[in-house]
């Protein structure tokens, strides 16, 4: 698929008014992406684990409106108004009017929440965005389906192909948000080894994965539940320039092939080494950047050095990851559910800004409520 493709043939608009209320998850990345280039093209490919509790519920109403000269909508998160949500979602209307021409021809109400909290290193953007694009996709599926001027098979609308696109439009809202449509391990970057694999979308993990990563844990501890010192967008942008962004972005790709056979024996070992390179590199990155910055926090490491500790002490498969943000991901196998919880109660729950985190654990991808 290229970009091309995602543009629709010419459809009349036939529907006048309603609404779609979708539900989708963020997800954590386990081969971090980290720099991009125009049109949120990524400069590596990454993989994530797809969330199930850390999600964005989203109702996008919808009706016709006189001319169609500008877009026109207004934001609502947790039933209070965010005009300061606006300028992301004008900008992101920008880039897919061409991909949905009927966007001007509507009013919009978006009313949005999430179940973690916004802008605290949660990717909320990859849930908000993916959920807000599975929503303008079921409009244009709902447009073009009841236009009787198109024939059966031009009305017809091929599910794949509505989440393929979905994921297409996610990325040009928030690149990330491409990778919470499907669920499981979910792909996105174009690499050599995995068949199907895109710049443009993410896409289901197409090989064996060991029953030792199904229903995977992810426990999100809350170190730090403010606005985010650094956005992504800027973080992003400091790679063009970067000293090292070169052998980054051939690491990326190496641990990405690692990892196909990781999966597919259950070898947690070298899974944990993987990911915790992963997550250190990434904030390596930011710290040798010009600007640099440092988005832990002093309890981001009291956690690392405990997970460290007890792994040694137990033989735990227990591992952490991080996002652009202060929090970690406490990831481990189902089968030490029990003496991993224990642990994070007893031992890590203390360095969480007050006292608070979330269970999580691998999910199902975006669904229509």
């Amino acid at each position: 698929m290229i970009a091309q493709d995602f543009i629709p043939k010419t459809y009349k608009n036939s529907i006048e008014k309603g609404s779609f209320t979708w539900s989708s998850p963020s997800n954590i990345a386990l081969v971090k992406y980290w720099g991009k280039k125009e049109y949120q093209i990524p400069e590596n490919p990454s993989i994530s684990f797809t969330l199930n509790n850390c999600k964005t519920t989203t109702k996008l109403s919808f009706s016709k409106k006189e001319n169609n000269n500008n877009f026109s909508f207004e934001v609502f998160f947790g039933g209070e108004k965010k005009d300061d949500f606006k300028p992301k979602i004008e900008t992101f209307f920008k880039r897919i009017e061409t991909y949905l021409p009927f966007l001007k021809d509507y009013h919009f109400k978006i009313e949005t929440s999430n179940t973690f909290p916004h802008s605290s290193g949660i990717a909320s953007s990859a849930s908000g965005m993916s959920a807000l694009a599975s929503c303008l996709m079921s409009i244009e599926k709902q447009i073009i389906e009841s236009n009787v001027t198109l024939s059966a098979v031009e009305r017809s609308f091929d599910e794949n192909y509505f989440t393929q696109k979905a994921s297409f439009l996610s990325r040009l809202g928030s690149g990330s948000a491409c990778r919470s449509l499907e669920g499981g391990l979910v792909v996105w970057g174009k690499h050599d080894e995995i068949d199907g694999s895109s710049d443009l979308f993410g896409v289901k993990y197409p090989f064996k994965v060991h029953q030792d990563f199904k229903n995977y844990n992810d426990t999100i501890l809350l170190v730090d539940k403010g606005e985010k010192q650094v956005s992504s967008t800027i973080g992003h942008n400091l790679m063009h320039d970067h000293p090292f962004a070169k052998e980054r972005f051939k690491q990326a790709h190496n641990n990405l092939s690692k990892l196909i056979d990781v999966f597919k024996t259950g070898d947690l070992k070298t899974f944990i080494d993987i990911v915790e390179s992963e997550a250190l590199t990434l904030h390596a990155m930011m710290m040798t950047s010009m600007p640099y910055f440092i988005l832990m926090k002093p309890n981001t490491l009291e956690i690392i050095n405990k997970i460290w500790s007890f792994r040694q002490k137990t033989n735990s498969n227990i591992c952490f990851t991080l996002d652009a943000g202060a929090n970690v991901h406490v990831l481990f196998p189902e089968a030490e559910t029990e003496t991993v919880n224990e642990f994070i109660t007893n031992e890590l729950v203390a360095f969480c800004q007050k006292g608070e985190y979330i269970n999580d654990k691998i999910g199902f991808g975006a669904k229509l409520l």
